[in-house]
């Protein structure tokens, strides 16, 4: 079975990285250079002349207290990305922005909008292909159930990306994809490959996608997910910023992977998702534990539990947050909490497309050159696992959101800094009102109460 699905009971919440972290060997860049990391400068924006010994410091201190009950720390439990790579170099706003190759990555009037191409179509000569579809449910356990859903439409992800990339246009590809027989030798040339090709057709254009058995079994075959890039590089449209390629087809990048949900060419704006992963017939065999997906993955009792399966003692220093004073988690913990759990095959659908949501945006972040995150929990964090992937938020951290605000709101809308502000308010109350349309899972209906807590602390500082 999954692991335990009731809410989770803590109400002190781990805001810092775990204990498991300092073993790891990761060092979070301190508050001064969070902070400095925002800004254009690369200097902390609260340094001013004159100021006296330890002010600076002791201001520091200060706002860094006041976003964590906003934006904690990665985690960095055992098996996750930043464990296994802790020295992950940073990627600040000054550096996002002197990057080289945002010179062809930035938007302008004629290159903004944001294209999503729906699942391809199955054709009738490729009938076999469906077979590829469902997943292996007795790998994960007699809880796995057999029920068959339909993936996430598109028109949900092209409203949730419209709101999260608020101000750039989402629209469908206006190509209908479809799998077609590849007329090449089926063979890959390789002697004992069990690889074959298949063709994807877009238009007038078809490319040739390479197709082998699942090393793990979970589904019958996968696609090449280098050969669907290639693919979409030939789709961009000429007044597209960025395209992204939906398959419910498993995906594969080398030889040595066993699977891959996404990835994007940055430097071609072009990214490609699979469905197949995020499955829940498939999160017991992932090791998803239910009740501990972000905001929960935050529950100090948890992350201590964990810690200490690794022979780690509790964080005694870290500090609770409890409902006589909550922060943006903390609401985002007790609207989940709140909720009744259901496993009606609405809400396993409702479920599958919260996982997928955020991985889109996620992949086409990297499309207007974010880096992954390593300042913050965020949604641009890299995973390791599928387990670790509910672990982490849906939302950007001040880090990331000042790249994605300057992107939109600045070289975009010719918006100056203020207008920025009001931008990340605007977006924010986007998102606010997409996901109180889909306060049904939880995911959306923690994202929500989140966001009206961080509206709440931005109207407060703007006082």
């Amino acid at each position: 079975m999954s692991k335990a699905t009731e809410s989770c009971p803590s109400e002190a919440l781990q805001l810092d990285p775990s204990a498991y972290a300092k073993r790891a060997g990761y060092n979070r860049p301190s508050s001064d250079r969070r902070l400095a990391a925002t800004t254009k400068s690369g200097r902390n924006p609260l340094a001013a002349k004159g100021q006296g010994p330890g002010v600076l410091e002791d201001l520091t201190e200060h706002a860094a207290r006041e976003l964590a009950d906003a934006f904690p720390g990665p985690l960095i439990l055992p098996g996750d990305e930043l464990a296994h790579d802790p020295k992950y170099p940073p990627q600040s706003f000054r550096s996002w922005l002197n990057e080289g190759l945002r010179k062809n990555r930035k938007l302008n009037k004629n290159r903004k909008t944001l294209y999503v191409a729906s699942v391809p179509e199955i054709t009738s000569s490729m009938y076999f292909m469906k077979g590829w579809l469902q997943p292996d449910a007795g790998k994960g356990g007699k809880s796995s159930a057999s029920t068959v859903l339909t993936s996430p439409p598109v028109e949900d992800i092209i409203k949730y990306t419209a709101a999260f990339y608020h101000g750039m246009p989402v629209k469908p590809f206006p190509h209908h994809l479809q799998f077609v027989p590849w007329t090449e030798s089926k063979k890959s040339g390789k002697p004992g490959s069990d690889t074959n090709y298949i063709g994807l057709l877009a238009g007038n254009g078809c490319t040739r996608i390479r197709a082998r058995p699942c090393p793990d079994g979970i589904f019958k075959r996968q696609l090449n997910l280098e050969d669907l890039l290639d693919a979409a590089i030939e789709m961009l449209p000429s007044d597209a910023y960025s395209i992204i390629l939906l398959f419910d087809h498993d995906m594969y990048e080398d030889e040595e992977d066993d699977f891959c949900c996404g990835r994007a060419y940055g430097g071609n704006r072009v990214a490609v998702v699979s469905t197949a992963r995020y499955h829940p017939a498939l999160d017991a065999y992932a090791g998803i534990d239910l009740a501990h997906m972000w905001p929960a993955s935050h529950c100090k009792s948890y992350v201590n539990d964990v810690c200490a399966a690794e022979g780690l003692k509790p964080d005694s220093a870290a500090s609770p947050r409890t409902v006589a004073n909550p922060g943006p988690l903390l609401s985002a913990v007790e609207a989940v909490k709140r909720m009744r759990e259901s496993l009606s095959p609405g809400a396993k659908r409702g479920l599958w497309f919260s996982r997928l949501a955020r991985t889109i945006v996620h992949e086409l972040g990297h499309c207007l050159g974010l880096d992954h995150c390593i300042y913050y929990a965020c949604v641009m964090q890299s995973t390791s696992c599928m387990a670790e992937d509910v672990r982490q938020p849906p939302y950007l951290c001040p880090v990331c959101l000042s790249k994605v605000s300057h992107a939109i709101a600045y070289e975009l809308e010719g918006r100056n800094e203020i207008g920025k502000e009001h931008y990340i308010v605007e977006r924010y109350r986007s998102l606010e009102k997409f996901c109180d349309s889909w306060n049904h899972v939880g995911l959306f209906a923690g994202y929500g109460a989140w966001l009206r807590g961080r509206l709440n602390q931005v109207e407060l500082r703007t006082c």
